[in-house]
């Protein structure tokens, strides 16, 4: 069997948590297809710096460190790619433009046998496209959210991806109503969320017994510094919970300034400890709502945007909610704050009655039990990778 080479592209944190399961996933299957012996390295050791030795499969990826930990070769951190809301991506647009087409050059050196994209559907589909004009198999795991806004996507969808791989239920019909080539693989979160349950508990620094309120305000500095002082606030009138800030590693320190002499303790690269042992959760709009409830803790969304991004916003997304448990469960399980309803009085009154025992707790964990039946059982990534590389190998 020949050496295969794929080129993957995440370009935020969770895209890279997924992608790492996801080239673990590629690994197992070259190692499994039996087809190259010991010492045989036929795509090069360049190729394969970070990869399994002998393995007959290269990567080679825009990503982050959990995909360069599984082995492929990260030329490009997601740190560098993220530009959050309408006014970002405007003020920084020559920056992106640069990036797609340093990404097409190197696309076009490396010769991928495939490309998998992952998620970030303003790059990725613009790379999409010029993939497909040169002929190489493009397959877009975690689909773009084309049914929110932007619906006229999906025409170019149909056109250049030769198979989406979506994670949420509803996505598989809207899609196949459209023409695309698509499978429902069930969320990776669940992956991931196994695998933690399966390691050592790490105590959080400064226990005292207290309940723990885990504070999530994103992973983009434009959210932190709308979100954050808000939260810091709240935990104000809660002095019989211990709150603790999970922060983002891709942060740097100075983001969470506001955080001086407030008490509140911060942990960094460690979400999954903070959620494992936290009572209720604040939490910005994104994957975090939804770890969360698949963590059974329960949760306020916050939210805020600049006034541009929301006016523009309003105009384009034809969605009833903003955090994924919402939309999944298609009623409001969680209570979501956003722009003017985001404030002092209703943040903690909606976290008082979470972390009392009582009817609006109770409802919302089973609610969340619920969530996780309608997603499926673990093992997205390996079914994704395993398709990949049936595609790759069928004609072997």
């Amino acid at each position: 069997m020949s050496g295969k080479r794929i080129y993957i592209i995440a370009g935020e944190a969770s895209g890279d948590l997924h992608g790492g399961n996801l080239v673990r996933g590629l690994f197992e299957q070259a190692a499994a297809s039996g087809k190259f012996t010991s010492g045989q390295r036929p795509v090069g050791e360049a190729q394969v710096r970070s990869g399994p030795a002998n393995s007959p499969l290269a990567i080679r990826a825009w990503g982050g460190d959990r995909m360069a930990a599984a082995g492929a070769e990260v030329v490009k951190h997601y740190r560098e790619l993220a530009f959050m809301g309408f006014t970002q991506v405007i003020m920084n647009l020559r920056t992106i433009l640069r990036n797609i087409d340093a990404c097409k050059r190197d696309i076009e050196a490396f010769k991928p046998d495939a490309l998998i994209l992952i998620d970030y559907p303003g790059f990725n589909l613009r790379i999409a496209e010029w993939a497909h004009g040169k002929g190489i198999p493009v397959h877009y795991y975690i689909s773009p959210q084309v049914w929110a806004w932007k619906k006229g996507r999906v025409r170019t969808i149909k056109r250049v991806v030769d198979r989406m791989y979506c994670i949420l239920p509803f996505e598989q019909e809207w899609y196949s109503s459209h023409g695309v080539k698509v499978d429902f693989v069930g969320h990776p979160l669940l992956d991931a969320i196994e695998q933690e349950g399966r390691s050592a508990l790490l105590p959080l620094p400064g226990d005292d017994g207290r309940p723990v309120v885990a504070l999530l305000p994103g992973s983009r500095r434009q959210e932190i510094s709308r979100v954050l002082p808000m939260m810091v606030e709240a935990a104000k009138g809660f002095p019989h919970a211990r709150f603790v800030l999970a922060a983002a590693p891709s942060v740097p320190d100075e983001a969470y300034a506001v955080l001086k002499g407030s008490g509140i303790t911060i942990v960094k690269g460690r979400t999954y400890d903070v959620l494992r042992q936290s009572r209720a959760a604040l939490v910005t709009s994104g994957t975090a709502t939804l770890e969360t409830a698949l963590f059974r803790v329960p949760e306020v969304v916050c939210y805020s945007s600049g006034a541009l991004n929301v006016w523009i916003a309003k105009r384009l997304v034809d969605i009833k909610y903003i955090s994924l448990v919402n939309l999944i469960m298609d009623r409001e399980v969680v209570r979501e704050l956003i722009q003017a309803d985001l404030n002092l009085k209703a943040l903690c009154a909606e976290l008082e009655k979470l972390l009392a025992d009582g009817a609006a707790r109770d409802r919302m964990l089973a609610e969340f039990d619920a969530l996780r039946e309608k997603l499926g059982g673990p093992g997205a990534s390996a079914r994704v990778a395993s398709s990949v590389w049936k595609s790759l190998t069928v004609s072997d």
